[in-house]
């Protein structure tokens, strides 16, 4: 296929205003599916093997009907109370017809007219600490379908695949879409815009303890409408949508990407077709997919399966109440307590690990020794080992860790060893301290049996020290450490190395 003639970005935003919508599906972490009593793979969040966790609600069997999942719609409510959404007082289910392969029942029970939330607003914040407002035109609950594998093809899409697989293991996860109205006025910031809502959007509903919420395993996926109009205009110009993007990263390069193709299009006076279109991480581009059906596409009717759900106010207000605090406000508030700079503060945002390090810090550890683990030792072995880092270690292991190298324990080189040691399941820090004989040595007759040592063998970095050049006690330390494997209580080296080359 022909890579299509890009625009410049700068000269697309020239000539057109970029408008974008976005569509966020969350996975909901309940024990079962939505309408079913099938053990949901979202709670466990575990991969097993295809078509190993469906049930015959899920596949739509005959003579089977769908019961809601009660905490489902609680999780719901939550969601779209922190969205600032109204609360329905009643609220209705839909068939959704279509004929897909991953879509057993070849309809998906969904929300129409009458979501669960509704007119919502969310703050988010740039890197930068710019704020933009984005409206919520609904929140509705609904059941994620089935997950399609296309096999021979490139980069598992079903351009040129040879086969399909399909596993229904997904088919019946509870849901909730957001869906935002257009959001104006990002400009040349659009694409961060994009991605900072999602992310917003992963910290909320993290926050409330309904979602895994990670991307890579598709409990948070999100669909990236994407128009331009003529500047000057004001009807909105066709829209795109970019079908399941799933890191920050690519959201924004495929709202960057598809700003250019679409002003390459409209500048040579060509039309968009209303698709959707697929994002190809590895060549930084969108294909075509399908044409886009609108809602009457989709024969929509109520399920007349499932009564009408009505939240009490005592229920609503009961979800209101135990609301966390606002991920905008946590997060300025420990950048704030915390003492860092924003590229500092960044770097543990964008690692996914602002809870790993507040919890860190919560157990006892300084914010920047803290910051130091998560995103330095702990984060490598976790990339080596193709994992998140939160997954590798609790935060009260590295805050103890943190403990034993104030104390005095540890110094960091040993440190690394006692985190491979909890790593490895042999126990607490300290339990791999005591067990490894990890301990730093700062008994004086040890110490100063090396150091002596070591000053008869480099008489000439004795005589430096004698002279007054104190920095060259480094090399007598380095061999000390050395010959202690690393266990010498480099301060207390020091210290006997300038006493001993006085005499004392």
């Amino acid at each position: 296929m022909a890579k299509p003639e890009l625009m410049d970005y700068d000269k697309a935003l020239e000539l057109f205003e970029p408008v974008i919508g976005l569509e966020v599906h969350v996975e909901l972490a309940t024990k079962t599916k939505m309408f079913s009593p099938t053990p949901n793979p979202a709670y466990e969040n575990n991969d097993k093997d295809p078509n190993t966790w469906i049930g015959a609600v899920d596949l739509g069997l005959p003579g089977t009907l769908p019961v809601v999942n009660e905490q489902a719609v609680r999780y719901s409510i939550s969601l779209g109370l922190a969205l600032g959404c109204e609360i329905a007082e009643t609220t209705t289910f839909a068939r959704k017809n279509y004929f897909y392969p991953d879509n057993p029942k070849n309809y998906q029970i969904s929300q129409y007219d009458d979501p669960i939330a509704y007119d919502g607003k969310v703050e988010v914040e740039l890197q930068d600490g710019k704020v933009f407002f984005v409206d919520i035109e609904r929140a509705h609950m609904e059941e994620d379908a089935g997950k399609l594998t296309h096999v021979g093809g490139n980069a598992s899409r079903i351009h040129g695949a040879s086969s399909s697989l399909v596993d229904y293991n997904r088919a019946g996860v509870p849901l909730v879409e957001i869906v935002t109205k257009p959001i104006f006025g990002g400009e040349e910031r659009t694409p961060e815009l994009a991605a900072q809502y999602v992310s917003t959007i992963r910290d909320i509903v993290r926050g409330l303890g309904i979602s895994k919420a990670q991307m890579e395993r598709g409990n948070l996926r999100c669909d990236a409408n994407v128009s331009l109009r003529p500047r000057g205009e004001e009807k909105l110009g066709t829209r795109t949508e970019t079908k399941n993007v799933n890191s920050f990263r690519s959201i924004e390069r495929a709202v960057r990407y598809e700003i250019q193709r679409q002003a390459a299009i409209l500048a040579a006076g060509g039309s968009i077709l209303q698709e959707t279109r697929h994002w190809h991480e590895d060549t930084g581009r969108t294909s075509s997919g399908r044409p886009k059906s609108d809602a009457d596409d989709y024969r929509y009717f109520p399920e007349p399966d499932l009564m009408p759900i009505e939240p009490t106010a005592e229920l609503v207000q009961q979800l209101r109440d135990a609301l966390p605090e606002q991920p905008v406000l946590r997060r300025r508030r420990f950048k704030k307590d915390w003492g860092f700079g924003d590229q500092e503060f960044q770097d543990i945002v964008n690692g996914g690990l602002l809870d790993a390090v507040a919890e860190t810090v919560a157990a006892g550890a300084t914010p920047t020794g803290a910051r130091k683990w998560w995103l330095g030792e702990v984060s490598r072995i976790a990339n080596e080992r193709g994992v998140h880092p939160s997954e590798l270690a609790a935060p009260a292991q590295i805050a103890e860790i943190e403990a034993l190298i104030a104390e005095g324990t540890v110094n960091d080189k040993l440190a690394r060893q006692v985190l491979e040691g909890v790593l490895a399941g042999e126990g607490s820090p300290r339990e791999v301290v005591e067990a490894r004989g990890l301990a730093v040595v700062s008994d004086d007759g040890a110490l100063i049996s090396a150091i002596d040592e070591a000053l008869a063998a480099q008489p000439d970095v004795l005589a430096k020290i004698q002279d007054g050049k104190v920095q060259a006690a480094g090399a007598i330390i380095g061999a000390v450490m050395k010959a202690m494997g690393g266990q010498a209580d480099a301060k207390r080296v020091r210290e006997l190395i300038l006493e001993r080359a006085a005499g004392n």
